[in-house]
């Protein structure tokens, strides 16, 4: 997407009030907060605090349709105000609630469900993590083994779920859970809401190669969790979870984000005097990202609340997480030894590329979460095969 000089005179008008915006709303501490982010959002407190002035601007749902709380804006502005954001290193949102549970809710929920539980993601009252992943179940997610049985208006829950970012701040979790082994695994599984104050459910956060616990282990031990809370039949969640991966997967690595990671890299190739090889490949990570925001403004010129097409959105993180790895490998090389200084804490503040170390390590998961690239791989080749001219039926 081109920075400034292709935008229209209504989008200058709409750039310039996001601008006014950030001068009013950012302050320093939250863009330190938003610049020294390295995971999958910045640090709790300001999360929180961005989030709340986002909310008092009707700004904090800009992919949601109008009626449900989100902005109305057209695909250009959404992406305008996502670049604008990380140009000035806005934290970046806990929003699993924003991204991925308000979504699934408008589109597969009931009107129970969008008035408990929608107003309270946009307030920033309800923060949200995601139960799939186990122990035995993480690529193959249909040998999820997480019980939950039946009991008159509950269901009663027992089991673990494993690599669970930020189950340590979320107050709520969206679950697959098993309700039946009766036919192929996918037939068997229910999609819940549930509540992380629940008695029975323990948090264990698990630290991470770069320093941080961003991700945890969740029991459940026996945990009550209401009927009303299931989305979609039961023995339905196979689909329910499909539609809400395909919001994620477009959009848990915007361009925005790759963005942040290409201006410090690239700000460190100023300052060792970068050689004509890695000014080449500076170049070529530039155009492959310009590249993919134009593919992110065609995805995002669905319909506000609308998934992405699986392929599509398989494009689009395979594609997205695939850059960012290279991106912070071309960090670590113009850095050399002093980007892993960071595996020594007491050091890594005072080293000036550390933070390229840093940020290596954090994305290593990238091409895991979500589905590995190997999966989204053959979702792409499945679809490309169904569209051969004369094929099979």
């Amino acid at each position: 997407m081109a920075r400034h000089g292709d935008r229209s005179e209504g989008e200058r008008a709409f750039t310039a009030s996001v601008r006014r915006f950030l001068d009013e709303n950012l302050t320093p501490d939250l863009q330190a907060a938003g610049r020294a982010t390295v995971g999958t959002h910045s640090e709790i407190g300001a999360c929180r605090a961005w989030h709340q002035r986002l909310h008092r601007r009707g700004w904090i749902a800009p992919a949601w349709p109008i009626e449900y709380g989100g902005t109305g804006w057209p695909a250009r502005q959404r992406l305008i105000f996502e670049h604008e954001c990380a140009e000035r290193d806005a934290p970046v949102l806990f929003a699993g609630g924003l991204r991925n549970v308000g979504p699934i809710l408008i589109a597969r929920g009931d009107a129970d469900q969008r008035r408990r539980y929608l107003p309270r993601i946009l307030s920033g009252a309800d923060l949200w993590c995601q139960g799939y992943s186990e122990p035995g179940a993480g690529s193959d997610l249909a040998a999820l083994d997480t019980r939950a049985v039946r009991d008159g208006d509950r269901y009663i829950v027992t089991g673990r779920k494993v690599w669970t970012t930020g189950a340590q701040h979320a107050n709520r979790m969206f679950a697959l859970v098993r309700t039946s082994r009766q036919g192929k695994p996918q037939e068997g599984i229910t999609f819940l809401l549930i509540d992380m104050a629940a008695p029975g459910i323990e948090v264990r956060p698990i630290p991470t190669m770069y320093g941080e616990a961003e991700f945890n282990e969740v029991t459940f031990d026996g945990v009550a969790v209401p009927a009303a809370d299931r989305v979609g039949p039961e023995n339905g969640g196979w689909g329910v979870a499909k539609d809400l991966m395909n919001f994620a997967r477009a959009s848990n690595t915007t361009t925005g984000l790759l963005r942040r990671t290409f201006r410090r890299v690239r700000a460190i190739a100023e300052t060792v005097d970068a050689d004509g090889e890695e000014q080449v490949r500076l170049a070529a990570l530039a155009a492959e990202l310009t590249a993919l925001e134009q593919i992110e403004r065609h995805a995002a010129s669905r319909a506000p609340g609308a998934p992405a097409p699986e392929a599509e959105a398989s494009l689009m993180k395979l594609t997205a997480t695939e850059l960012h790895q290279r991106i912070t490998a071309l960090g670590v090389a113009l850095a050399g030894p002093s980007a892993f200084v960071c595996l020594d804490p007491e050091s890594a503040g005072a080293q000036p590329f550390a933070e390229a170390g840093v940020r290596y390590l954090a994305t290593r998961a990238a091409t895991i979460y979500s589905g590995t690239s190997e999966i989204h791989r053959n979702v792409m080749a499945r679809h490309l095969l169904d569209f051969r001219p004369n094929a099979p039926a």
